[in-house]
């Protein structure tokens, strides 16, 4: 890694400063830990002049959690999340997926938002800046190819890797975001847009692995928050190369529930697979009977279909999806056997 470039850091105490700093400095980028943004501007990857430091701003760590709802603001370290109490208690699977992320240093830093807005990875992307020099930039840069993928037509294969997201996936989650035209509320799910479709063209509302969320220019996430569905079971778990200090292979988070011996209700979200979190589509369809092989086998049939790995790491992408839907299987049945 070569020397930080020189840059600028700003501390607003409040939202609004926030705000105003971000509108007064568009090529400014917010900072929570620095676990990801930090390494990244030393790889030569980004080079923004100004850093907005979030962690003084005191309304963004607040955590909220019980029976009924839960409530994470963005500067919430994901130590602080994963060790809280009342999250354990009633949101199992958020708690599980914050302690899974990299190493307990890292978690002692990096931030829920920061997490939920993680840049898309690459082994082509994420190396120094002589190592893309030498290897030719790539299209996620300032090339005008993607190596995962050379014949895909100007669309970039970057991997999202967060662990968060699909654990509130599963919880139905929505974010507030605040940005020069105001506050807004989205549901977590129409934050990521990566979908890397080589037959439709990069939009708003369907990028790519370069245009991975929908925040509008000068956006940031402020909060999210879920609502608790009485009787849901969750887990999350991964696969990495390294126990720490480590991105997913695949990342799976389920939670669903039981009546008897009947499913009743199922939602699996992924991670570390496309270049956006998956929440599985079909699940319902797979509800309303025991967990049996009908279930497996069309729980099989999703992940086929829906997780769609390249080799943007350096294990091949079917091995990627096999081990997602193997992840997948077992949180399932150790889930509805409990």
């Amino acid at each position: 890694m070569d020397a930080l470039p020189d840059f600028r850091v700003l501390n607003p105490t409040t939202l609004d400063e926030a705000l105003a700093a971000r509108a007064q400095h568009p090529d400014s980028m917010p900072l929570g830990g620095g676990t990801d943004l930090v390494v990244n501007i030393r790889r030569g990857i980004v080079a923004p002049p100004v850093l907005i430091d979030m962690n003084r701003v005191c309304e963004l760590h607040a955590i909220k959690a019980d029976a009924g709802t839960l409530e994470l603001g963005a500067s919430v370290t994901l130590s602080a999340l994963a060790g809280h109490p009342d999250v354990i208690k009633h949101y199992p699977v958020v708690a599980e997926a914050a302690g899974h992320i990299a190493g307990p240093t890292h978690r002692n830093m990096g931030t829920i938002g920061g997490n939920l807005c993680l840049d898309t990875r690459c082994i082509y992307y994420n190396q120094s800046e002589w190592w893309r020099a030498a290897n030719d930039h790539c299209l996620k840069t300032t090339g005008t190819m993607c190596h995962v993928a050379p014949k895909s037509r100007g669309v970039c294969f970057a991997t999202y890797s967060g662990d968060l997201a699909p654990a509130l996936l599963t919880l139905g989650a929505e974010v507030d975001v605040a940005g020069p035209q105001g506050k807004r509320t989205i549901p977590l799910e129409k934050l990521y847009i990566g979908f890397a479709r080589q037959d439709v063209p990069v939009t708003e509302t369907q990028g790519d692995g370069k245009y991975y969320h929908s925040l509008r220019p000068g956006e940031i996430v402020t909060a999210v928050r879920a609502e608790n569905t009485p009787g849901l079971r969750s887990a999350y778990d991964k696969i990495r190369i390294r126990r720490s200090i480590e991105y997913p292979v695949a990342g799976v988070a389920v939670a669903l529930i039981r009546k008897g011996n009947t499913l009743t209700d199922l939602r699996i979200a992924f991670t570390g697979t496309n270049p956006r979190p998956v929440l599985l589509a079909g699940t319902a369809e797979l509800c309303g009977g025991p967990l049996d092989e009908r279930v497996i086998k069309g729980l099989d049939a999703l992940v086929r279909d829906q997780i769609m790995p390249m080799k943007t790491t350096f294990t091949p992408g079917h091995y990627r999806r096999r081990v997602a839907g193997v992840l997948a299987r077992r949180l399932l049945i150790q889930l509805f056997e409990s």
